[in-house]
């Protein structure tokens, strides 16, 4: 049994399963446990993931996309949001039939001087989205506690640690916590919706119907794309799945594979609604009442004359939900890349202050909102990289053995990064000639 538990290491840091998460995990894998309680065992993997779709920069993007464009662009947040689902589920059945993190087989599968590029870029996209997370979080605890910038990206810091530290009472603690916090980002979304009711026809309409008007729309796009379907997650949820469960054959690696896809689709199902109420909020309300923004301050500012201090405290209260649980996963998907590529990670509280220090400097030289929905573009530019290292290790026999992706998964999965890299050709052509 003790050895059952070590070999169920989890995530980029150290946190093992308890004995009686083996014990159901094993249990389920016989098919002695049915139902939900079949299910539960294995879930956290991508419910931890799902958080990257339901960070600050979400909120940046999304804000300013229905300030901007009303309900235009749900359509993009949908698509966003589908296309997530299809690489995070391909991301976990690496890691499950593997054993071994996406960066990993990346280091072991591809050229060195190519590996140290992918290295490099995806170190650069974790940090740019820990920035922005760390900073909403930071912006957050500013605005609803009425502190200075400073005293908030501090707090964000040591709440960050705290909850990095439940790591070491294993992998349950940590993952309870992520999930309390994204059922406070759903249920504070739901409260505004009820508060102000959008218009369900046209929200609906354009959540089916494609429609993209001007440069500054396909920006916002890119942005979109670039919020919703992030690097860092496409790299940690093959290490969350890795070694997890103890699976004895390849029967059991199905039922593993089978298990995971069911809960990529149920939170980041959830993520995308949460997307999609974040967009239909700020066409309903801001649309009228201030087109255009794109500041989380100006928002709260707005949100209070308009809809009471009620609804403006649940829009802080969702943001420093998203910041801090977004935060964490930031950290935790920076040492999973770092060890993935490199072969080592970094002490918890040094990755905590890789990215403090770019985010303290970035407060005091310049707008942080600006800084945020910057790097959302950057983060859809280095996107396509993990994507396509995904796509070519799930069609190689020699990774996957009898589990390689079939020519319809494959081609629908290069089909959709292939339109990624289009809008950020789109996007960088865009910005040449303007």
């Amino acid at each position: 049994m003790l050895m059952a538990i070590k070999r169920t290491a989890s995530y980029a840091l150290s946190g093992e399963a308890t004995a009686d998460t083996v014990t159901a995990m094993r249990d389920t894998l016989d098919n002695n446990r049915r139902g939900v309680r079949a299910l539960l065992p294995f879930a956290g993997p991508a419910v931890i993931a799902s958080v990257g779709y339901m960070d600050p920069g979400n909120f940046a993007t999304n804000i300013q996309a229905g300030s901007t464009y009303g309900y235009e662009l749900l359509w993009v947040v949908l698509l966003s949001s589908l296309v997530a689902m299809l690489f995070q589920a391909m991301s976990a059945k690496v890691g499950i039939v593997t054993g071994r993190s996406l960066a990993e087989l990346c280091r072991d599968e591809f050229p060195r001087p190519l590996v140290m590029g992918m290295w490099i870029g995806s170190e650069i996209a974790a940090m740019a989205t820990d920035l922005a997370e760390f900073m909403g979080a930071a912006m957050g605890i500013s605005l609803l506690f009425h502190l200075a910038m400073g005293w908030g990206l501090l707090i964000t810091g040591i709440i960050t640690i705290g909850i990095l530290t439940l790591d070491k009472k294993g992998f349950r603690p940590l993952e309870i916590v992520i999930a309390a916090l994204i059922t406070v980002i759903g249920l504070s979304y739901l409260c505004e919706l009820v508060i102000a009711p959008p218009d369900w026809h046209a929200a609906i309409f354009h959540t089916f119907v494609p429609r993209l008007h001007g440069n500054d729309a396909l920006m916002l796009a890119v942005g979109i794309v670039g919020a919703t379907i992030m690097p860092h997650t496409i790299y940690l949820h093959s290490g969350l799945t890795q070694n997890r469960a103890p699976a004895r054959n390849d029967y059991q690696r199905r039922k593993l594979v089978r298990f995971s896809n069911r809960e990529v689709v149920i939170a980041l199902g959830f993520a995308g609604l949460v997307n999609l109420a974040m967009v239909t909020m700020s066409a309903s309300v801001f649309s009228k009442k201030a087109p255009g923004i794109s500041d989380i301050a100006v928002a709260y500012h707005t949100l209070t004359p308009v809809l009471g201090a009620g609804a403006a405290a649940l829009f802080l209260v969702s943001l420093l939900a998203s910041g801090i649980s977004s935060s964490v996963v930031g950290t935790m998907a920076g040492q999973n890349i770092m060890q993935g590529f490199v072969g080592f990670k970094t002490p918890v509280l040094l990755r905590r202050l890789i990215t403090m220090v770019p985010a303290v400097i970035v407060c005091m030289t310049c707008n942080p909102m600006t800084a945020m929905v910057d790097s959302q573009i950057v983060l859809s530019i280095i996107l396509p990289v993990p994507l396509v290292a995904l796509v070519v290790l799930s069609s190689r026999r020699s990774v996957m053995g009898g589990f390689t992706a079939g020519r319809k998964l494959i081609g629908t999965a290069v089909v959709a990064t292939g339109v990624i890299l289009a809008l950020n050709v789109m996007l960088i052509w865009q910005s040449v000639v303007s």
